[in-house]
């Protein structure tokens, strides 16, 4: 059965992540993309806390009245001013990086997280060390790739995954578990992938399985 799903993003180049990674499923898409938020978090002294809450709690109450089976959110930033106690909605509210945040806590050893947007570190650290609480806590190292998220606001893509890819090629983690935690670094990670065999954890992926399981999804083939 076809499923309906509203997703809100601060940055369109988030859309064709979503829509590929779940080519293969029977979904009917509704994009919402709002880059406004973040610009005032950051820009606007007089734009407070309580003011970026209320603003996502009528976004995705918005989303929610368009009659969708599930409403996604890929901003990191989005989920972090989210406040669910505030909604009383029929359809579940999905957050990117909390199966990405689960994959992240299972692997009990120390680990390296690659960010390259140093706005979106502090939000999503928190998060994950309160998802971590039943793990008893995770060890991880953040490293933000610096002068390189730039790129992807400019509209200049491809040069940001190539930046990303050198990155990792000339980076020694140590033999430590490797993950990027921006869906806008999904694309180098998997390209680094490829090129080298070496795993490199992302959000899309461990989102797509979650879904699967959560939404019961249809594929296409009808398998």
């Amino acid at each position: 059965m076809r499923k309906k799903i509203g997703c809100l993003h601060a940055h369109y180049t988030n859309i064709e992540y979503i829509e590929k990674a779940f080519s293969k499923f029977d979904i009917e898409w509704l994009h919402f993309v709002d880059p406004g938020l973040m610009q005032r978090v950051a820009s606007d002294v007089k734009f407070k806390y309580s003011d970026a809450q209320k603003m996502v709690k009528e976004q995705v109450e918005w989303i929610a009245e368009c009659k969708v089976d599930a409403i996604l959110i890929t901003c990191t930033n989005y989920i972090a001013f989210l406040n669910e106690e505030q909604l009383s909605l029929p359809m579940p509210i999905i957050k990117i990086d909390e199966p990405y945040f689960e994959q992240i806590c299972q692997l009990r050893q120390p680990q390296v997280i690659l960010f390259t947007n140093p706005a979106t570190v502090e939000g999503t650290v928190k998060r994950l060390n309160a998802h971590a609480e039943k793990y008893e806590g995770v060890d991880f190292e953040v490293i933000i790739i610096d002068n390189t998220f730039e790129f992807i606001m400019q509209g200049l893509g491809e040069k940001y995954n190539q930046e990303i890819v050198k990155f990792l090629h000339h980076f020694n983690s140590g033999e430590r578990p490797l993950s990027v935690a921006q869906l806008s670094m999904v694309e180098a990670a998997q390209r680094y992938e490829f090129q080298t065999g070496n795993t490199v954890l992302n959000p899309l992926h461990a989102l797509v399985d979650s879904m699967i399981v959560q939404l019961e999804l249809s594929s296409l083939s009808g398998l």
